[in-house]
């Protein structure tokens, strides 16, 4: 007998914020029996956390080779915030009678918050818990996490904005003979895209060489390398392929272009700004398969993720196979939106958080009008679990266990012709 159940609700659907918005909700504790309690206390937390081991072998004082394993870590806080929403701890004991109890919250997030991020050996995330502080006896604890979006516009990075062409280039020897060249060229319009977008491709394959292209293969990667700061400082990369393509074949003497299109999921922005242990970048890793005894080539093109699409590029119409992952957004001609940055605004009808999106300059007058408000999309990277080491084996779980974080992910209109760059 005790917590019959227990909810954190949030003042948005989606239980995703952007940094320097205001969390505010409410916990329903309900019990099946009068409880005594010294207080309820709620927490938030931010913070990352990198672990992993190596295994090396060590030579002991007899001499004899043995594994030896290290246990790495790091860790960084940015914020926690702690409150009593009933009694204090000094509080003299209250007892709660049978039934549903209400108590709002509110917490104001800091400004220069990373992006949540769940990877294979760290993540970056935000949590309540909430705690029944009950006198003489084990504290009950119920956990919920929930995503936090920094914010990145790349209408103000001006590198991401220019077309990018990858030059491989390669001659062949067999024997005596030396061919002509294998020339594969790949070019995309930008290098900066948002998740829900389309990547446009193009590949020209001059192949006066005598081998033959088997395929040409192009993989959208995630490339994550994360740092520890305990017992020492150390890095591990890990590179995810989050989708790819494949063309081909282009026999020798033969020479064709190719016109493809990868489509972004829902991704957290590059660089995971202002979290030092754990760096995120993206990139287009390009392989030339060829035929026979040689090396492939390959090359690699970087993408920038942000939050905010250009406002000046339009992505191609997708293929009519692909079904949508969210409902398709009106979008008008977006030539004539002004460069700003992204304001987290106030949200309407009396909801929070990321339904109170907008977009506006840096002194908040104008907005982006032509830019469709996206939706929020889980990412297939989930958490195992989001306990951790300050939390008990009785800590109760609120929501899914394998939380997935959320992010800003569009849908432009399909109907819309693709711009000509």
């Amino acid at each position: 007998m005790g917590i019959k159940g227990c909810e954190i609700q949030l003042d948005n659907p989606w239980n995703t914020y952007y940094a320097g918005q205001t969390v505010n909700g409410q916990v329903k504790i309900t019990f099946d029996a009068p409880k005594k309690v010294r207080g309820i206390i709620i927490r938030f937390l931010g913070e990352a956390n990198t672990e992993w081991s190596e295994t090396r072998s060590v030579t002991n004082s007899e001499g004899k080779t043995e594994d030896e394993t290290e246990y790495l870590k790091g860790h960084e806080e940015y914020f926690q915030i702690q409150y009593y929403l009933l009694g204090g701890k000094n509080s003299a004991e209250i007892e709660l009678p049978a039934g549903t109890h209400t108590y709002p919250f509110t917490c104001a997030l800091p400004p220069t918050l990373p992006s949540s991020f769940e990877g294979e050996f760290g993540h970056v995330r935000y949590t309540i818990k909430v705690t029944l502080d009950r006198p003489w006896k084990f504290d009950q604890d119920m956990k919920m996490a929930f995503t936090v979006i920094a914010p990145v516009d790349l209408n103000l990075n001006p590198r991401v904005k220019e077309p990018f062409k990858l030059d491989l280039e390669k001659t062949f020897c067999c024997f005596c003979c030396r061919s002509g060249p294998l020339q594969v060229i790949t070019s995309v319009p930008v290098t900066g895209y948002v998740s829900g977008q389309i990547v446009p491709i193009t590949c020209e394959c001059d192949n006066a060489s005598n081998v033959t292209i088997n395929s040409v293969k192009f993989v959208l990667r995630k490339r994550v390398t994360f740092h520890t700061t305990q017992p020492r400082r150390e890095k591990k990369e890990s590179k995810i392929t989050i989708s790819e393509l494949s063309i081909g074949p282009v026999s020798n003497g033969e020479s064709r272009t190719f016109n493809q299109q990868l489509e972004v999921p829902p991704l957290p922005p590059t660089n995971l700004m202002n979290c030092g242990i754990i760096a995120l970048d993206y990139d287009l890793h390009i392989e030339c398969e060829v035929s026979g005894p040689h090396r492939n080539l390959t090359g690699n093109i970087p993408i920038t993720l942000g939050t905010i699409p250009l406002a000046s590029f339009k992505p191609p119409v997708p293929y009519t196979d692909v079904p949508a992952q969210v409902a398709p957004q009106q979008q008008d001609d977006p030539s004539s939106a002004p460069t700003a940055a992204c304001s987290p605004a106030s949200p309407p009808n009396g909801a929070g958080g990321a339904l109170g999106w907008n977009v506006a300059d840096s002194a908040g007058a104008q907005l982006y009008p032509n830019i469709p408000p996206p939706q929020f999309v889980e990412t297939k990277f989930k958490a195992p679990k989001i306990t951790g080491q300050d939390d008990s084996e009785h800590t109760k779980i609120i929501g899914d266990g394998n939380f997935a974080p959320r992010y800003p992910t569009f849908q432009f209109n399909p109907s819309a012709p693709a711009a000509n760059f």
